[in-house]
This record gives structure tokens, C-alpha cells and sequence, in this order.
């Protein structure tokens, strides 16, 4: 008869139909002559190809159910707030939400309402070759004092784009790290005492160590005591301010502007400037994209770019969003500029908040030194005595007792 062909599975069900023809005349299990039967078998392969991609199922995107509005405030209508909370909600395999971190908030207690809300939505799993998996999308609650909670029409979670230059994957992946290190603990720290040692490295060798003793208040004070081969040495900068005691030549000085300068990158350059948000205002934050770690791992990078055209680039993890490095560039009048990284490692739990108690400087690629901290003390509290500079040298040599 005529062979009518539609396509794919119009071709497919005409072999099927001639291998039915074939059966009915002689079984697959006779005793046949070999030309015959890899004809037959030639026929059953050409079946299962073609049916394959419907065995094998299809991808489908995350499907919102429900997805209820967040509570209204107890002072509905007085709140003097409007805007739109931003999320990054995990939606997990077996059909209920896993975490869900905040990218951008709004005061009054509504961010913590919608994160309830978000907990409440109910959906069908995302789906990668008919299988259900695990995914993050973003979710918007918009607010405004006189007309309540709204919900994007689409009903429908944004996918986590990885798009470079995209500021809200940024704050993603920033969000995600605060949540790793320790969440609300970690961004209300106040202060920060730690001891341990500073060992200068030269071609992979410890060429001369010092303790030292660092006690931070944030946003920017910062006193720093070394010592070593019977000598100390005592940094303290105060915003724009600084002076120093050198031990050496027991002597007090006023910190030159080269050396306020130092200190204000190291304060641009420091991942708890990048999670606190210390930057807001002065800086811009995007997403760059990824590139090699270790072996079979890549990093998330986001820049973060200051007025002046001064940046650095952050690298996490991919998944879990944990701190890798800083990297940044070094510029020095009538010198070629260096890169300067900064590698974090050993992250230990102290109260509730994690910290890396490992952090070694690679300079153009070479390793130059290592802080490893002994101790990690955070909100003891510091006098503003601390960071006072001494009257003379007699106190100046002092140890402080923290």
C-alpha cells in the first residue's frame, strides 16, 4: 500500500507497522537465517531512537501554585514605607521551599513578612529530563502605606540569571555568603579582636613572623600591634587619622598620607567592607561571571567599583556562595601595577559566626605573606582609649590588656 509519512512519528508507526507484518509471519524466537533477523533488529533500533526523546521526558520550569501576599503590618496605613523586597528562594525537588535569603529588603519589618510568605508558596518542581530538581528563583512582594502587599501578575519565580553585569546576581550571591557566615549575627558584629601570627614569605619560605594583636571597631578603627625580634611596633588609624609607634627608634609618629592612603584600601579591599555593605554609596556592584577554581570547580566573581574607578573583584564558590578571595590591583607611581589577591581559608565557627582564620597575599602571583589567627573574640568591648594617641613614648610601649 502507500506509505504515508507525517513527520517523525509518522515514519516511526509505518516501521512499526511493518515489523508487526514480519512478527505475524515468523517469530522472533524461530530458528531464522541471520539476513532476516538483523533485519528485524535494525527495525527495533529504529523504534527505540525514534521514541527516545519521549522516554527520556522533557525540562520544564518551576510552576507557582499559590502564592500568597505577605501579612500586612500592624500599622497598615501609618508605615511610611513603599518599595518592592527582593528574594532568593530555593525551591526544592520534593516540592517544598528550602531557604530563602534576602537581596533587597525594605525597613519595618516587611522584608521578615514576606520571607514568611515566600516559605507559604506552593509550586511543581522544576524538571530536567523528566526528573524534578532543586533550583533557586527569585521572588518580588511589592509594598506601598496605602495599598498594601502586591504580587508580580506573572505569578511565576524569575530565573537566577548569571548574566554579566547583573547587579541583583551580585547581591545574591552576596546575601547567600552573610547567610553562610552567620546571617543577623554577622552583620550586627561590632567589633573584632584577633591574635595570632604574621609571617612575611619569600619563595615559598617563612623568611621572619610576628604576633600581633588586632582590635577593630567598625566601620573604621583599627588599632594593630606587632611584635617581633624584641621589637614592637603599634599602626592605629581613626577614619582620616593615624599614628604609629615604632618600637625600632622608640619614637611616635603621624601617620604621612601615603600611609592613610594604605589603610583606607585595605578597608575597600576587605571582604566585611564587601558583606556588611560598608561600600552603599561609594560604590558599584555588579556580576562579572565565573571562572576556574580548583580541579572540575568554578568561582562566582562580582566587582565592586568605587567612584574613582578603583575595583575589586570577590570570588565565591558557586553553590554555596563561601568567600574564595579578594583580587585587586596594586598601583604605584613609575611602577607597573601588580595584582594583589587575597585568599581566605580555614573558615571557623565563633559564636554563631564564621571567619576565616587563614588569609594569605599573593603578590604578581607569588605568595608574601599569611595571617593565621590563634583567637577570634567579636563585640567585646573597646574604649575609645585604645586607639587614643599615647602622650608620650613610656606609654606608648605599654602592652593594652583586651
Amino acid at each position: 500500500g502507500r506509505r504515508r509519512d507525517n513527520g517523525q512519528t509518522g515514519g516511526c508507526l509505518q516501521l512499526e507497522l511493518n515489523l508487526l507484518k514480519i512478527s505475524r509471519i515468523k517469530g522472533f524466537g524461530d530458528n531464522i537465517s541471520p539476513k532476516p533477523f538483523m533485519k528485524k533488529f535494525s527495525i527495533v533500533l529504529t523504534i527505540i531512537l525514534c521514541f527516545a526523546p519521549v522516554a527520556f521526558g522533557q525540562d520544564s520550569r518551576v510552576r507557582i501554585l499559590e502564592q500568597p501576599k505577605p501579612e500586612l503590618p500592624q500599622n497598615y496605613g501609618t508605615l511610611d514605607v513603599q518599595g518592592t523586597v527582593i528574594l532568593k528562594v530555593q525551591f526544592l525537588e520534593f516540592g517544598e521551599i528550602g531557604e530563602v535569603i534576602e537581596v533587597k529588603g525594605l525597613s519595618g519589618g516587611l522584608t521578615e513578612r514576606a520571607i514568611a510568605a515566600a516559605k507559604k508558596v506552593k509550586f511543581e518542581p522544576e524538571k530536567k529530563d523528566g526528573k524534578p530538581i532543586t533550583v533557586y528563583k527569585q521572588l518580588e512582594y511589592s509594598y506601598s502605606w496605602n495599598g498594601g502587599w502586591s504580587v508580580p501578575s506573572a505569578a511565576a519565580a524569575k530565573p537566577e540569571t548569571r548574566v554579566a553585569g547583573d547587579p541583583s546576581k551580585a547581591e545574591m550571591i552576596v546575601a547567600k555568603a552573610v547567610q553562610n557566615l552567620g546571617g543577623d549575627r554577622y552583620l550586627k558584629v561590632s567589633t573584632q579582636v584577633g591574635k595570632g601570627k604574621f609571617s612575611t614569605i619569600k619563595e615559598g619560605t617563612i623568611v621572619d613572623f610576628q604576633s600581633f594583636v588586632d582590635a577593630i571597631v567598625i566601620p573604621d578603627r583599627e588599632r594593630t600591634e606587632f611584635k617581633g625580634g624584641g621589637a614592637k611596633m603599634t599602626q592605629v588609624n581613626t577614619g582620616e587619622t593615624g599614628w604609629i609607634y615604632d618600637g625600632g627608634q622608640d619614637l611616635i609618629k603621624v601617620q604621612t598620607s601615603v600611609q592613610i592612603e594604605n589603610f583606607k584600601r585595605s578597608q575597600r579591599t576587605s571582604l566585611d567592607t564587601l558583606l556588611r555593605g560598608n561600600w552603599k554609596g561609594k560604590a558599584e556592584l555588579t556580576y562579572i561571571g565565573t571562572r576556574p577554581a580548583s580541579l572540575g570547580k568554578r568561582n562566582d566573581v562580582v566587582r565592586l567599583t568605587y567612584k574613582d574607578g578603583f575595583a575589586i573583584e570577590f570570588e565565591f564558590s558557586t553553590g554555596d556562595a563561601m568567600p574564595q578571595k579578594a583580587v585587586y590591583k596594586q598601583e604605584k607611581e613609575g611602577e607597573d601595577s601588580l595584582t594583589e589577591e587575597d585568599r581566605y581559608a580555614q573558615f571557623i565557627e565563633v559564636d554563631g559566626i564564621k571567619t576565616p582564620f587563614i588569609i594569605d597575599r599573593f603578590t604578581g602571583g607569588r605568595q608574601t605573606s599569611r595571617i593565621n589567627y590563634d583567637s577570634v573574640e567579636f563585640n567585646k568591648p573597646l574604649p575609645d582609649a585604645v586607639f587614643a594617641k599615647p602622650a608620650n613614648v613610656k606609654e606608648a610601649r605599654k602592652d593594652l590588656k583586651y
